[in-house]
């Protein structure tokens, strides 16, 4: 008994390095063979857990739903400043996605951008941009205001909301974020019909000015799933991806929700190694034996999980 559980602990070291640890690291076409191989061994179409499928099943949850209709509400009555918060592999930029999306579809004037590394001489450029004013890259930023107001100007005379998703905020210079103020507070009357949306980690939302703060209007948190978001997660990912029977064990679930404390990103991530682990086991079904070692094996390679 003590001989089988040393060679599956075995097994799934060498199934991290032949093949997750590959994938991890490498975005290149031989990279995708193992994947392709999983999904051919749980008789998938695709992978359940990766681009577009992660999307569509992550914006459906409780959770994500319910932040996408009070972000419509922030829009429809026109409020100036909302917050949209959780941590880390949470959803935020998903949501922020779907919302954009959804504001494509009904005629909105939306963007997206993520104040990760924006330069303060960066981001009226990439306001500009982002409002179709087509500015040139050596645009001063006297002209790079005024034709972001005179763009303003025009969507409202044209009863066109404007929509602007930043990203990341919680990690934006301070300069950036003055600028952003100052835009925010431009024609602060409702009728402006323009609505920021600024998200980042609760912890650290806190660093944003007094100015931002202040003129928030709805503040939206993003909880970590339950055992039993989890659960209908994995289920429906795999359902939409062709698999008709269970692959993940009750055990696998609930360790699953263990380890990943309910966070999304991170869900994905171990189910995802774990459907690849098992298929390089030549498993049936995914137990909370291979989500433990997929876990472990993922911290030893220095992988965030």
């Amino acid at each position: 008994m003590i001989r089988e559980e040393v060679d599956c602990c075995k097994i799934f070291r060498d199934i991290y390095f032949a093949y997750i640890s590959p994938a991890i690291q490498s975005m290149d076409t031989n990279a995708r063979k193992p994947r392709l191989m999983y999904q051919s061994h749980w008789g998938l179409r695709e992978s359940p857990f990766h681009g577009d499928m992660v999307m569509q099943s992550l914006h459906q949850s409780p959770t994500h739903q319910e932040a996408l209709a009070r972000l419509q509400f922030l829009v429809e009555n026109h409020r100036r400043l909302g917050l949209l918060m959780g941590p880390s592999g949470s959803g935020k930029s998903l949501v922020l996605e779907a919302f954009a999306e959804q504001l494509r579809r009904r005629g909105r004037m939306v963007m997206k951008i993520s104040l990760l590394g924006v330069e303060p001489a960066e981001i009226l450029f990439l306001l500009a941009t982002g409002l179709n004013s087509n500015p040139d890259l050596c645009t001063s930023t006297i002209v790079l205001w005024r034709a972001i107001t005179d763009r303003l100007r025009e969507f409202y005379y044209q009863k066109l909301d404007t929509v602007i998703l930043l990203d990341d905020a919680d990690c934006a210079d301070n300069q950036v974020l003055a600028q952003v103020a100052r835009l925010a507070r431009h024609d602060a009357a409702s009728e402006a019909r323009l609505t920021f949306v600024l998200a980042g980690q609760r912890e650290k939302i806190g660093r944003l000015s007094d100015q931002l703060l202040e003129l928030a209007e709805l503040r939206i948190d993003l909880e970590p799933w339950d055992q039993a978001d989890t659960a209908n997660f994995i289920k429906k990912s795999l359902i939409k991806a062709g698999r008709k029977s269970p692959v993940f064990s009750d055990s696998a679930i609930d360790r699953l929700q263990e380890l990943t404390q309910g966070i999304p990103r991170r869900a994905a991530q171990i189910a995802d190694l774990s459907l690849l682990a098992g298929a390089g086991a030549n498993l049936q079904q995914i137990d909370a034996e291979v989500v433990e070692s997929v876990y472990h094996e993922l911290a030893a390679g220095g992988v965030e999980r």
